[in-house]
């Protein structure tokens, strides 16, 4: 573990992450003449592409969190084809990617934590992915910050897990034992051609809004034990094409993908801190 990495984790375990992230939440959806001058602050210190959005201008705007869930212009984001592929979910960079060893995913060097406890503790979703594959990718601030569907999949469950909001940084994900199984998070697990998908949507620090398009606003508020909503037996199933938005955040954080069935990843997009974006090729299935 780097000093480095320690000494700038080590404040956030006593820092109150939730009245910090709510006060963010109520602070992006001010209306203000200052809104397109702090777009601007924002994007220069980010570095943040404009030119990429459906409206570039700041003034477009009415919120900063109406900027920060901006749309793209989906000629940006060509959509890989081919019915066995795997596309990004989300503009972002990897984190770690690899095989499920007996229910156990690699968080960074040093640091590993089950699939069971990342579930909320619901072993008839943890078995499907025990042995499975799953990769995670970081979101920056600067990064879009809609989340899409990397396969076909018709919805079967929703956990809403409550938990911490530590930052989901780098020098924090090599520092703090467990991270994504500690963090607030939203969970959709999906059945697909290839067996079962779980989208892991983890909460962050001043991420103060986790959505999906199915349910609407999950968090805040923050709640205080496991929430499930079964989609599964419903008359008429909810169906997502690769592609589509599944969700979105407010501020930068992480999605991990856990797959039931074995897939090649790309060498050039399985490396940790390979760039990716949304709607690229990570992988193939056999």
């Amino acid at each position: 573990m780097k000093i480095s990495d320690a000494l700038k984790a080590w404040p956030l375990y006593v820092l109150p992450h939730h009245l910090i992230s709510r006060g963010v939440f109520h602070l992006t959806r001010i209306r203000s003449p200052l809104v397109p001058l702090a777009i601007r602050c924002f994007s220069k210190l980010f570095r943040v592409n404009l030119a990429e959005a459906v409206q570039p201008s700041p003034e477009s705007y009415a919120t900063f969190n109406d900027f920060f869930t901006r749309s793209l212009k989906p000629e940006l984001r060509p959509l890989s084809q081919g019915q066995h592929t795997l596309a990004s979910p989300v503009d972002g960079t990897v984190s770690q990617c690899g095989p499920i060893n007996a229910g156990r995913i690699v968080q960074a060097k040093g640091h590993d934590y089950s699939v069971l406890e990342l579930l909320g503790g619901k072993p008839q979703y943890a078995d499907y992915f025990s042995n499975g594959q799953f990769i995670t990718l970081y979101l920056s601030p600067r990064d879009y910050h809609r989340i899409h569907m990397p396969l076909d999949g018709k919805l079967l469950t929703q956990l809403h897990i409550p938990g911490r909001l530590f930052s989901v940084a780098g020098h924090t994900a090599r520092t703090v034992p467990r991270l994504f199984a500690r963090n607030e998070r939203v969970v959709a697990l999906f059945d697909t051609d290839f067996g079962k998908l779980a989208m892991v949507l983890v909460g962050a620090i001043n991420v103060a809004a986790i959505e999906t398009v199915w349910a609407g606003l999950v968090t805040p508020p923050k709640g205080r034990t496991i929430s499930e909503k079964t989609y599964a037996a419903v008359d008429a199933p909810l169906a997502y094409r690769k592609g589509e938005e599944m969700g979105r955040f407010n501020m930068g954080s992480t999605v991990i993908l856990l797959m039931e069935r074995p897939c090649h990843f790309l060498p050039a997009k399985s490396r940790a801190e390979a760039s990716v974006k949304l709607g690229e090729k990570l992988a193939d299935f056999s």
